[in-house]
């Protein structure tokens, strides 16, 4: 089971923890100590400048204790919520700052893939996977990393990526569909 994944009991102490973070700011901490590193870490695979990935957590953390009142519950873990606003403040810093993204692929996700699109998992297949997957574009690239390199589930897909969970879900076969037709005609 992924680390964002929680029982409905997880669930309900979680949102008892929002739900005082709003009255008192304080207890936010509880919330910023379980999800710093998982934060973190996502920020990094995206940037791969430490520092860099310190700035962008400190402000999704500042974005998310200043609008915490906003948080309403939608049948996901809160950190869908941080992932989203991580996910806006990565995507504003490479856009304002025109720098070239950084992806980081690890081998299981993309046996996965392989699997998925039907391609022999040997050298060669996971070869051409590699160069297919550098035909995608930066959305397709981050749909393909939250949901087979980062496990997110379809519906954490969706509130990361701000879309419906179905609208997830097709965008991320369309993107299966367009890396077999790449790889076909190899």
């Amino acid at each position: 089971m992924n680390a964002n994944h929680k029982s409905d009991t997880e669930i309900k102490q979680e949102l008892q923890q929002i739900e005082a973070a709003k009255e008192d700011p304080a207890c936010f901490a509880v919330l910023y100590d379980r999800y710093y590193k998982p934060i973190f870490v996502f920020i990094h695979r995206r940037t791969d400048n430490e520092e860099l990935t310190a700035d962008i957590t400190s402000q999704v953390f500042l974005k998310a204790l200043i609008n915490i009142k906003k948080y309403e519950f939608k049948g996901v873990p809160f950190s869908a919520w941080l992932f989203r606003i991580a996910f806006n403040e990565i995507n504003m810093y490479f856009r304002k700052n025109n720098a070239e993204r950084v992806v980081s692929l690890d081998k299981n996700g993309v046996i996965q893939i392989a699997q998925e699109v039907e391609i022999e998992e040997n050298t060669e297949g996971l070869k051409q996977m590699m160069n297919a997957l550098k035909r995608m574009d930066a959305l397709e690239i981050q749909l393909i990393e939250l949901r087979f390199f980062e496990k997110h589930s379809f519906a954490e897909v969706a509130v990361i990526v701000g879309v419906t969970e179905n609208n997830a879900k097709v965008k991320v076969y369309r993107i299966l569909d367009k890396l077999k037709k790449i790889l076909s005609k190899k």
